[in-house]
């Protein structure tokens, strides 16, 4: 159900609203994206590396072209799984001011982490891509997809990243949200519209949501995509 004053779309699922795995969760937030009835040359983003195997069944379900958008949190020195910002390709860059003013984070740290990031995105970046371009993104219409949405961050580094290289029009699509999260999305970027399965309250964390969580590795991120640049016909990264 719809949440009251925002346009996030939500969807029930399941008994308890939880997901097998991420396939299972993509195959779900599939049935919930043909519903916008998007053109048939919209691009599929998935961040990495854990929202590829979403984007992958979405992708497949609607026919639509696959790649990978690669996306890096910035975790809070001492703890990790709290993002203060995100970096992603082409030299975005997002931060939380509000948590980094709030936990007093000096500039240096945040610059470190950013640098130790940085090297790890560019390290997948040889290795998803094998040195292949990247999907063309100009004028057409683009879905963000990742397994979920907690603080936001890394999502939004991704819609920067689409808008600066001219798509049309920009889907954030997940599983499982903090609808919070994604009001806030609806709200700051005007025009992108958030499409989720479930956005339960209270809302604590991604993984809980999935019944199987364990991390993707790089070869299933590669082998996703090559699998459906072979269903559909392309080259990956052509």
């Amino acid at each position: 159900m719809a949440i009251a004053g925002a346009r996030v779309r939500a969807y029930a699922h399941g008994v308890d609203g939880r997901f097998d795995d991420r396939r299972d969760g993509g195959r779900a937030l599939a049935r919930a994206v043909a519903g916008l009835g998007l053109p048939a040359d919209t691009l599929v983003l998935g961040l990495a590396r854990g929202g590829v195997p979403v984007a992958y069944e979405v992708a497949i379900a609607l026919g639509f072209e696959l790649d990978v958008l690669l996306v890096r949190k910035l975790g809070v020195p001492g703890h990790p799984e709290l993002a203060m910002g995100a970096i992603a390709s082409g030299g975005i860059r997002v931060l939380n001011e509000d948590i980094i003013e709030e936990l007093r984070i000096p500039a240096g740290a945040v610059e470190r982490v950013a640098a130790e990031e940085g090297e790890e995105l560019r390290r997948r970046e040889t290795a998803y891509r094998d040195h292949r371009p990247a999907a063309a993104v100009a004028g057409r219409s683009v879905v963000l997809v990742d397994d979920g949405l907690a603080t936001g961050a890394s999502m939004r580094a991704a819609i920067a990243v689409a808008r600066a290289a001219g798509a049309a029009r920009v889907i954030v699509a997940a599983p499982v949200a903090a609808w919070e999260t994604c009001a806030e999305i609806e709200e700051d970027f005007a025009g992108v519209g958030c499409v989720c399965v479930a956005t339960p309250n209270p809302f604590y964390a991604v993984g809980p949501w999935y019944r199987e969580f364990a991390a993707t590795a790089d070869e299933e991120v590669r082998d996703l995509l090559v699998r459906a640049a072979e269903r559909q016909g392309l080259r990956p990264g052509a």
